[in-house]
């Protein structure tokens, strides 16, 4: 890696999901030079693993596919991936970053054959599933994964698998011999773009998703209807694989609560009522109940939400939903109220779905910078923090749309920075 090259005029992108790419591609074709530094193994971040956004219920490949070609085909741009950031110093203008590199054990050579996931026999929880499935100890994340580049689990270096895959690859591209190193860089600016992760449904304990098998969260949701995904696009109970008929989405899952997360995530409501969508097409007969508190459908989704109300094979409950319990058949049963009629229910369902929210993926105590953070851990627009600039959900819980809007103005903002650096030349 010694042959980056890096100054005070380059823009440092931290993050490789939806903004992290928008930022840097937008940067790179406005002429500056950018590194692009992402902690997994290949960009493109949550957005993979969606099915479809809305409201116009497409599949987010051929937006991601356009991206990739873009940063393929930029100079400008140079993409680090197993990479993350620890430690920023220096100010606005001149600062000086550390990035620790971990080992991917496969070199450049790799063609993406498979022949070394074939030969290794070790298996692991899938990250990118959300731990539904099984992937090798040798893999590539997902089909369209950039790079294309296959990488050896750690945890299987030392083993007679990392030996089998070594020996079964043609292009003799794994290299069990790589290990984690820290380069130095420069940067006059940075975009800070490390997006979002799911709330923890654990610690939701009055909805059982660490005791009820038929409890699930809404990313996983998205995932077991994905062709591609862990079932193939088959929704299907975890208890038994038996299709669910009756689905439950409990709405604001540990979300505008003071015992869990305070804030709206704004996009909840959108992505359950999307998969509504999912259970009328995969599902024959398959209905959908979704308790609410309130339906945050503002400007443009607000048809998206007239639509489904208008749907008969979904209802609407207005109702916090109380606790969750489970029945012998190991249906999980809601109760609560309904706020409409004022009725107590213990309704019963085949799967429920936990609408749960987004947090900042990285946590308050773990900038390498110091920043400005509000009580929710997302980024403050400050002065104090200089040339360092929140680009996505790293500065609030927003959809897609709204996160590259984000993403483009941190990058005029990282540009206008540069322009000032070089110009005082």
């Amino acid at each position: 890696m010694s042959d980056i090259v890096a100054t005070n005029e380059t823009i440092l992108v931290v993050g490789g999901g939806i903004s992290g790419i928008s930022a840097a591609l937008e940067a790179a074709e406005a002429g500056k030079q950018v590194i692009l530094v992402e902690k997994n193994a290949y960009i493109g971040g949550r957005v993979t693993q969606l099915h479809k956004y809305f409201p116009k219920l497409c599949h987010p490949t051929c937006g991601m596919e356009i991206n990739q070609r873009r940063a393929k085909s930029n100079p400008n741009l140079t993409i680090l991936t197993l990479a993350e950031v620890t430690d920023i110093s220096g100010d606005k203008g001149d600062y000086s970053i550390k990035v620790k590199l971990k080992p991917r054990y496969v070199n450049n050579n790799c063609t993406a054959c498979g022949k070394c996931g074939d030969a290794v026999q070790a298996e692991f929880d899938s990250e990118f599933n959300y731990g539904l499935n099984k992937r090798k100890g040798a893999y590539i994340a997902y089909n369209n994964a950039y790079p294309q580049t296959y990488l050896l689990d750690e945890r299987i270096i030392g083993t007679d698998d990392a030996a089998k895959a070594k020996e079964a690859c043609p292009a003799d591209a794994i290299d069990l011999d790589m290990v984690e190193e820290t380069i130095d860089l420069k940067a006059g600016a940075v975009v800070w773009a490390t997006g979002w992760r799911p709330y923890d449904a654990n610690k939701i304990q009055p909805y059982g998703y660490d005791r009820f098998a038929n409890v699930i969260t809404n990313v996983e949701f998205e995932r077991m209807n994905d062709l591609m995904g862990p079932t193939g696009g088959k929704v299907v109970r975890p208890s038994d694989g038996a299709q669910p008929k009756k689905i439950a989405f409990i709405q604001c899952a540990g979300s505008r609560d003071r015992n869990y997360l305070k804030h709206c995530s704004r996009i909840c409501c959108m992505a359950s009522l999307k998969q509504t969508h999912y259970v009328r097409e995969n599902i024959t007969d398959g209905t959908s109940d979704i308790y609410y508190i309130d339906i945050r459908a503002i400007d443009r989704f607000e048809d998206f939400y007239q639509k489904v109300q208008q749907d008969e094979t979904v209802k609407f409950i207005k109702s916090k939903v109380a606790f969750v319990t489970e029945a012998e058949n190991n249906n999980p049963v809601l109760n609560g109220v309904d706020t409409e009629g004022y009725h107590r229910y213990a309704n019963e369902y085949d799967l429920v779905v936990l609408a749960v929210g987004m947090e900042p993926s990285v946590n308050q105590g773990d900038f390498p910078v110091d920043i400005v953070l509000n009580e929710e851990g997302f980024i403050e627009m400050d002065e104090k923090n200089g040339g360092v600039f929140a680009a996505g959900c790293s500065s609030d819980a927003l959809d897609v749309n709204r996160a590259v809007q984000s993403a483009t103005a941190s990058a005029l903002r990282a540009i206008q920075v540069i322009n000032q650096v070089s110009g005082a030349k």
